[in-house]
């Protein structure tokens, strides 16, 4: 009877356990600009703030907490010298926040930062990048895949739920034989404060249904293979030129298909070229195998995936344009 009654008393507590945690709040996530600014000073004061010779990218953390990422030089992929980066934490106070490490100190409020180091004392005022190809037109001899008007090209596909013709993650196109190709993508990431690592706008685009390069919020993170821009578990990006999430953001992507012999063996291994918001991040990289989950590397062609993985992430201005002539 002893063991009955412990036996019942651990799954009275584990299932008490459970529906605490199918209770417990869900982060917020804000879809839009007008939302994420009625949250509070946190999105105001996250961003880029630069002027000539350095860069600083904060990243609101939730709860009114900062990461302060300082790049010597200028932002990434604007001046940047790869030199290392120093990231200092701090908490907001009323409207500003300040921070103080690694022989740097950080004075940040609305609109401007003011940045002492070793290097001396910098004003650096708030900019908002725009990728060189955004709204960029398809080519001739390029098929749109999504413009606004409608979700046809792609199997599942759906618009997003602000009536915005938006479209949602979670889809693939319905042409599924696509071989070499230059593709032309636009994304929209939701701002998470407090979410962290894959939880913070996770998605990504598939070559073939089988090679996935990551979308992910990573603004002002290390630029690692499983962040932003990245062969997703196999090559970081040349450098993290994610922008801040709610900001609009582009791939432009070349790439060619494995090459197989008569047998049936791969002879070559897929190639991709890759531009994140208008900056090279991979150059002719080979792939050598699909990403995990992925369609099995054979001869045949496979569809663009805009992988769905329960985050809001959005698209818009997607065009292909197949290059299968003699390579």
């Amino acid at each position: 009877m002893k063991h009955l009654f412990l036996s019942v008393l651990l799954f009275v507590s584990v299932s008490v356990a459970l529906n605490a945690q199918d209770t417990k709040p869900k982060p917020p996530t804000y879809l839009t600009l007008e939302e994420a600014m009625k949250e509070g000073p946190d999105f105001s004061l996250q961003g880029e703030y630069a002027t000539a010779g350095l860069g600083l990218q904060v990243i609101a953390l939730g709860d009114q907490n900062f990461r302060a990422v300082i790049h010597q030089g200028g932002l990434p992929g604007a001046g940047w010298d790869k030199s290392e980066k120093v990231e200092i934490e701090a908490k907001r106070g009323s409207d500003n926040v300040s921070f103080s490490g690694g022989g740097w100190k950080v004075s940040l409020s609305s609109g401007d930062a003011t940045v002492e180091g070793p290097s001396g004392r910098f004003v650096l005022r708030k900019v908002e990048r725009e990728s060189p190809t955004l709204g960029a037109k398809p080519p001739g001899g390029a098929l749109v895949l999504f413009d606004g008007s409608n979700c046809e090209a792609f199997v599942g596909g759906h618009f997003d739920d602000l009536d915005r013709h938006l479209l949602a993650s979670g889809s693939k196109t319905q042409r599924a034989d696509f071989q070499d190709y230059t593709l032309h993508v636009e994304f929209l990431l939701p701002f998470k404060p407090l979410g962290r690592g894959q939880d913070r706008a996770n998605s990504g685009v598939y070559m073939q249904d089988r090679y996935e390069v990551q979308v992910l919020d990573s603004f002002g993170l290390k630029g690692l293979s499983n962040e932003c821009g990245g062969i997703y578990s196999k090559t970081p990006p040349a450098v993290n030129m994610c922008f801040p999430p709610l900001r609009w953001q582009t791939y432009d992507i070349d790439f060619k298909a494995a090459k197989y012999d008569a047998a049936g063996t791969k002879a070559k291994n897929a190639l991709i070229t890759v531009r994140h918001n208008g900056v090279l991040v991979h150059d002719q990289v080979e792939i050598t195998g699909p990403t995990g989950g992925g369609k099995k590397e054979d001869a045949s062609g496979g569809a663009i995936q805009l992988q769905g993985h329960g985050n809001p992430v959005y698209y818009r201005n997607i065009w292909i344009k197949p290059n299968d002539g003699p390579q």
